[in-house]
């Protein structure tokens, strides 16, 4: 299916969000350490429910490791400063939808290295800021399985 990364996620209950949108999409959650919470806190697993236990997790030790493990499987981050609408983007499956943390967003030199194409924004309105980041990664999530027609639903 999709796999979703988180950069550095801070907000814990946001973390318990993903995962279980990633049990009810069939998305592999890949988090990007530092955490600004413990995976046991009580706030991700109130959050996630039962979810954990048929979510697939991995957690990686920064932005390197995780940039060596996806070689060759297309990178679609999304930023605020994103140069694609992501309604004019188009996923493939096993894609890596990569998004910041809620505080700091993505890093600019990662951003920087990524082709047009694959840095992407979410419309909003212009008085917008951002959106919250487990909204942001479920309208990219179902976007990119939109696109694949639901591959593996029911």
């Amino acid at each position: 299916m999709f796999n979703i990364v988180l950069h550095q996620p801070q907000i814990a209950p946001n973390t318990g969000n993903i995962i279980r949108l990633c049990a009810n999409t069939g998305a592999t959650l890949h988090l990007i350490k530092p955490l600004g919470f413990s995976m046991s806190d009580k706030k991700v697993r109130r959050a996630g429910l039962d979810y954990h236990d048929i979510s697939s997790l991995v957690l990686h030790e920064s932005l390197e490791e995780f940039l060596q493990s996806a070689l060759r499987k297309p990178i679609f981050a999304f930023s605020t400063q994103g140069q694609t609408n992501m309604f004019h983007s188009h996923f493939v499956k096993n894609s890596f939808l990569i998004f910041g943390s809620e505080t700091h967003g993505l890093p600019k030199s990662f951003l920087a290295n990524l082709k047009p194409e694959n840095s992407l924004r979410i419309p909003m309105v212009k008085t917008s800021r951002c959106l919250n980041l487990s909204n942001a990664v479920a309208i990219g999530v179902f976007e990119a399985w939109r696109q694949i027609a639901f591959e593996g639903s029911t």
